[in-house]
């Protein structure tokens, strides 16, 4: 029956994520960025480690990235905690009540999701933000054993086209889809995807090129979580 998963389920798969060192390209880059650090940061203690997924254990919503922030991410140790991509996310979460406050500037900072998972199709900051697809495939493997785990979720919000295309990929892995290229990418709409899988909405990614040039707005992004919370009813 759907519920709340085992807590030394989720703690193991958190701290497996942590030390993963699967990538070396990936860590080697983490780990630059946090020892160079910017120079608005540059008394903080940066995260530089693979990045876990963050969220309700009991969520009805998942929420797929597409990786940690240089000096976002990998530095708070938070997903979409400490950049500008995860304060337009968060101040819709909270709008949208999927989150308890609209601002997330560190991992510890009080921010608390509500009936929602957030996660990323590659789980260290890459350079340019651009993990390369062999790195996005090493991480299938977390991100198979979160759908195994959070027995409750409802809904899929696939955050831009990485996240959306690493979704199916990582369902047509498992032998749950036969045709992804019956499920084209658009923002906000609404794929069914088959026999006892949650409904995907795929998105444009919160990034701040795409706030910043309007292809991606507020009321777009809200439109969306509000969809996601009519489909959990």
């Amino acid at each position: 029956m759907p519920g709340k998963p085992p807590a030394d389920s989720l703690r193991l798969l958190e701290a497996d994520i942590v030390e993963c060192g699967r990538c070396p390209r990936l860590r080697a880059h983490c780990e630059e960025v946090a020892s160079v650090k910017r120079r608005a940061y540059r008394h903080q203690q940066y995260w530089g480690k693979p990045v876990p997924p963050f969220g309700d254990p009991a969520a009805k919503l998942l929420i797929v990235g597409l990786a940690p922030g240089a000096h976002g991410a990998n530095r708070t140790g938070r997903m979409f905690t400490g950049d500008k991509s995860g304060d337009f996310l968060y101040g819709v979460l909270h709008r949208t009540g999927f989150a308890s406050q609209s601002e997330s500037h560190w991992r510890n900072d009080g921010l608390e999701l509500r009936d929602a998972w957030i996660t990323a199709s590659a789980r260290c900051a890459p350079p340019d933000n651009k993990p390369a697809t062999e790195e996005i495939r090493q991480c299938r493997s977390f991100l198979r054993r979160e759908l195994a785990l959070l027995k409750s979720v409802r809904v899929v919000v696939a955050l831009g086209r990485i996240a959306f295309d690493n979704y199916l990929g990582t369902l047509r892995a498992d032998g749950l889809l036969v045709r992804p290229g019956d499920f084209p990418f658009e923002h906000g709409r609404v794929h069914t995807l088959g026999p006892g899988l949650p409904p995907l909405i795929s998105s444009y990614h919160p990034s701040q090129q795409n706030t910043s040039t309007g292809r991606l707005t507020e009321p777009m992004l809200r439109a969306v979580f509000e969809r996601a919370r009519k489909l959990m009813a």
